[in-house]
């Protein structure tokens, strides 16, 4: 496997709701446990801060056969257009962007595992780096349609 570029994933699904609706609804990180398989909740690390450009937020992850946290700053945040962020020191993007499509929006979650992330699976993992990095790939695949499919469902277009 070549661990050495950049793995990315992005999804998309029609939501009957305006685009400054849904950026309100994916940019309240103190609502990502309501949507996402994994982070059960987040807290903005400086409420002042809350939903801006250079913000910092943890999040807390919850899988069968592991716990744990991680900390991400915000990287945009244009309401109605973009809401994304990096964990950690540049490890992996997260972000969702919405356009307009009819009378709703075009939400995409995008996803990205970023140089620092895979260098930093290589050294905290070794000769196992490979397969982590192929697990936290999968689940990423496997969560997206869950995430769209929830944010959907909670911003009311069933």
């Amino acid at each position: 496997m070549d661990t050495t570029s950049p793995r990315t994933h992005q999804e998309s699904i029609e939501i009957d709701a305006s685009p400054p609706a849904v950026y309100d609804l994916v940019s309240d990180i103190t609502r990502t446990g309501e949507w996402s398989p994994v982070c059960a909740t987040c807290w903005w690390d400086d409420e002042s801060q809350a939903g801006q450009v250079g913000a910092w937020f943890t999040g807390r992850n919850e899988l069968p056969h592991r716990t744990w946290e991680t900390r991400s700053r915000v990287v945009a945040a244009e309401r109605g257009r973009e809401f994304a962020w990096v964990v950690g020191d540049g490890f992996v993007r997260w972000g969702f962007t919405m356009e307009p499509s009819g009378e709703g929006t075009r939400l995409t979650e995008l996803w990205e595992f970023l140089p620092g992330g895979i260098a930093m699976f290589e050294e905290k993992f070794g000769d196992d780096a490979a397969a982590q990095i192929d697990d936290r790939t999968q689940q990423a695949l496997d969560g997206i349609p869950r995430t769209l499919a929830a944010i959907k469902r909670i911003a009311g277009g069933s």
